[in-house]
């Protein structure tokens, strides 16, 4: 009901013009995102049976927003409204099967959905071998699995089978990893465990130590596997996202537990294919070095004769041999440009082992 001067009984003129200015720009977002939903359809008629999810393209439009981006919303808020559009009009074509590490409620759901949205199809897997066999069959799309932890390194198993595997590397995930402490009440009285991952534990030793000294931590299968048993056990309490607590019902006792603050997970998007450039790449590989002298630097060489950065060298016992190791690099560019395409040729040469891991676009921070 609206007064004499046509405003709402209560309001002041003030703040009605500005619900009048939202509601207006409500119905335009509404109109655009129609349109931009329509368009996406013709875009995906237009390819013709061609991939509908493409990383390169959708980084680029996330980094030209983010670099745009006038405020006050922060740059990972808008990137995270844009994905979900994205998502939206990507799912009117055809919805997206991503395996992931499950069950739900774990921090590789949450890379899930940081990457491709809400609107697809995300699929649980047991372990992270599963995640692999379910795009090498078909059942999913693609695949995001944890690589490596600011804290605690590398994830082996992934490593493992990037060797072995045909899929390629076509996107990475920054996640940081905030702990979350819940059990079924509020309070830290009366907790005499504390169940989580192996990893999460180990992220909030010193936070376990300081305020529950005296109760038993207890390494599960998964966050979410602790937080199950939490949710039977008043004396107990788990580590896990806050996603985990919405999930199985339980009370945040403390947010945020983790020792380190900038503590963070890198998982890799892994499918079919590798990305196309997008101006803003990485490209891993991995290589084995004959047993020589030398060997390891004249291998690294090409890359710094080229001017290519490295951001990541890991080395991992090969199974081909005793003390044989093969080297997991991360490098920027895309296998595509100039420079790296010829330091890649001239590691070939070289090279006891060679593998393309894929070129795709690096994740925002």
């Amino acid at each position: 009901m609206k007064d004499q001067a046509g405003g709402t009984p209560g309001v002041p003129a003030e703040l009605g013009a500005l619900r009048t200015r939202i509601d207006s720009i409500d119905d335009t977002l509404l109109t655009l995102i129609s349109e931009r939903a329509a368009l996406a359809q013709q875009v995906g008629h237009a390819k013709q049976g061609e991939r509908i999810y493409r990383p390169e393209r959708e980084a680029q439009i996330v980094r030209r927003l983010r670099e745009s981006n006038p405020g006050p919303l922060s740059g990972e808020t808008v990137e995270r409204l844009i994905r979900e559009i994205m998502s939206a009009c990507r799912a009117v074509e055809e919805v997206t099967r991503v395996a992931y590490l499950g069950p739900a409620g774990t921090f590789s759901q949450q890379a899930v959905h940081k990457q491709f949205g809400h609107e697809v199809d995300a699929l649980a897997e047991p372990d992270i071998d599963a995640c692999f066999h379910a795009v090498e069959t078909g059942r999913a799309d693609f695949s995001v699995v944890p690589v490596e932890n600011s804290t605690d390194g590398a994830i082996g198993r992934t490593l493992d089978l990037v060797v072995a595997s045909p899929l390629r590397i076509c996107g990475e995930v920054m996640l940081p990893i905030h702990q979350t402490l819940m059990r079924t009440c509020g309070d830290l009285d009366g907790i005499r465990r504390v169940y989580g991952h192996a990893q999460s534990l180990a992220q909030c030793r010193h936070w376990l130590s300081r305020h529950l000294p005296d109760a038993e931590r207890v390494s599960v299968v998964s966050n979410s596997e602790g937080a199950r048993r939490a949710a039977a056990e008043p004396e107990a309490a788990t580590l896990g996202s806050e996603t985990a607590a919405a999930l199985y019902g339980l009370a945040v006792v403390a947010a945020r537990v983790e020792d380190e603050a900038s503590n963070t997970t890198r998982f890799l998007v892994l499918g079919a294919h590798d990305a196309a450039p997008s101006g803003r790449d990485k490209t891993s590989l991995v290589m084995g070095a004959k047993n020589e002298p030398g060997a390891v630097v004249k291998l690294l060489q090409p890359l710094a004769d080229a001017g290519v950065s490295m951001s990541k060298l890991e080395s991992r016992p090969a199974r081909s041999g005793t003390w044989e190791y093969l080297f997991f690099v991360v490098c920027e560019g895309h296998r595509k440009d100039a420079r790296l395409a010829a330091a890649l040729a001239e590691i070939d040469a070289g090279a006891a082992f060679l593998k393309i891991l894929g070129s795709y676009p690096a994740a925002s921070a």
